[in-house]
């Protein structure tokens, strides 16, 4: 059930919507890293094994759907 005061954006996540792109709006950029960042290795949240079945799932329809790109870590080839 949708909160009413939500309601005016219900369409916009209907099962149609949610299987295209976006329209691509001036503030759509990538996030270039500097040259020295690092990343760290390691869960953010910690999740059960059914959770992470399931966030990698939404992961993976989305990349599908190509509404995310995957993260490029120039820092971690070859790692």
């Amino acid at each position: 059930m949708v909160p009413k005061k939500f309601l005016k954006w219900r369409k916009v996540f209907g099962k149609v919507e949610s299987k295209r792109m976006p329209i691509r709006k001036v503030w759509d950029h990538a996030v270039d890293l500097k040259e020295m960042f690092k990343s760290k290795k390691g869960r953010i949240y910690l999740l059960s094994k059914d959770k992470r079945k399931e966030v990698q799932k939404f992961i993976n329809d989305q990349l599908r759907k190509r509404c995310h790109k995957l993260y490029s870590d120039h820092n971690s080839r070859n790692t």
